[in-house]
């Protein structure tokens, strides 16, 4: 990527933040996360602290070993927080954090602020006539909110249909999803505790 078009972190305190609870939510403690990146214990404490800011490659190799792309940890190209009073409380609709692509079926976008909460919301955009590889379990209450189109799940061995208005939760049940229609489908999702 050329550097006049590669995106700035998002703010050195929110990463910090998000990124201690990715490491907690995958089980991983500080000194398990810093052997596999090859890093000081005291190295990845300041940055889950907020004190210092990794590089692009420390990033490509934190996002692998968390399971996120490394979208996650940037706000939408060009869209910049101008205001200091609005980090960790507002997502303006243009800086929201991406997870996933077109190709891959599901696009995920971080309603929430940060990962610091007790929860966090996430909108997913599922592509039309793709499905879930699969089987997703999570340690995770999780409810959902269809905003538009179709969408079919499958929990514990049965497929659900949703429409547009109708929604779920799950409690730690073996999932999948598929949309066959020829739309998109638009669900908001509440996860508690955060995983992304």
């Amino acid at each position: 990527m050329p550097a006049a078009q590669k995106p700035d972190p998002c703010n050195v305190a929110s990463l910090g933040t998000d990124l201690k609870a990715l490491r907690k939510a995958r089980g991983l403690t500080i000194i398990e996360l810093s052997s596999a990146l090859g890093r000081s214990t005291g190295w990845l404490s300041q940055i889950e602290r907020g004190m210092t800011q990794p590089s692009i490659s420390d990033l490509n190799r934190m996002a692998e070993k968390l399971n996120v792309g490394l979208s996650f940890f940037f706000g939408a190209p060009g869209e910049k927080v101008t205001d200091d009073a609005e980090i960790g409380l507002i997502v303006r609709a243009g800086s929201r954090r991406v997870l996933g692509t077109a190709e891959e079926g599901l696009i995920e976008e971080l309603l929430s602020p940060d990962l610091a909460g007790s929860f966090e919301i996430i909108r997913s955009t599922f592509m039309p006539n793709t499905q879930s590889v699969e089987v997703k379990r999570r340690n995770t209450e999780e409810a959902a909110y269809l905003v538009s189109g179709g969408l079919e799940i499958w929990v514990d061995g049965t497929w659900h249909a949703l429409n547009t208005g109708d929604s779920i939760r799950l409690n730690g049940q073996a999932h999948k999803w598929r949309n066959p229609y020829d739309q998109p489908a638009i669900a908001i999702w509440v996860i508690t505790p955060p995983v992304y």
